[in-house]
C-alpha cells in the first residue's frame, strides 16, 4: 500500500479480494480504521530499539519485585 489514504471504494476492493464482501455501508469505516492502523504501524517503524534485548532473552519469573510503582 502507498503512503496515500486508503479510500473507502479502494477498501471494498481490498476486502472483496479478501473474500470479504462489504456492504456499502462500512466501506468508509473500514478506510477509517485501515489508515489508523496504518498512522499506528508508521508511528511504531520510526522507533528506535537499539539496545532493547529481543523478547527470547526476557526470563518470566526473575524480575525482582519490590512496592515501588
Amino acid at each position: 500500500m502507498s503512503s496515500t489514504e486508503l479510500t473507502p471504494p479502494e477498501a471494498a476492493r481490498w476486502a472483496a479480494r479478501a473474500g470479504l464482501p462489504l456492504p456499502t455501508d462500512r466501506h468508509a469505516a473500514v478506510a477509517a480504521t485501515a489508515n489508523h492502523i496504518h498512522s499506528v504501524v508508521a508511528v511504531l517503524r520510526e522507533l528506535d530499539f537499539g539496545d532493547t534485548p529481543l523478547a527470547g532473552a526476557y526470563r518470566a519469573g526473575e524480575e525482582k519485585r519490590d512496592a515501588a510503582v
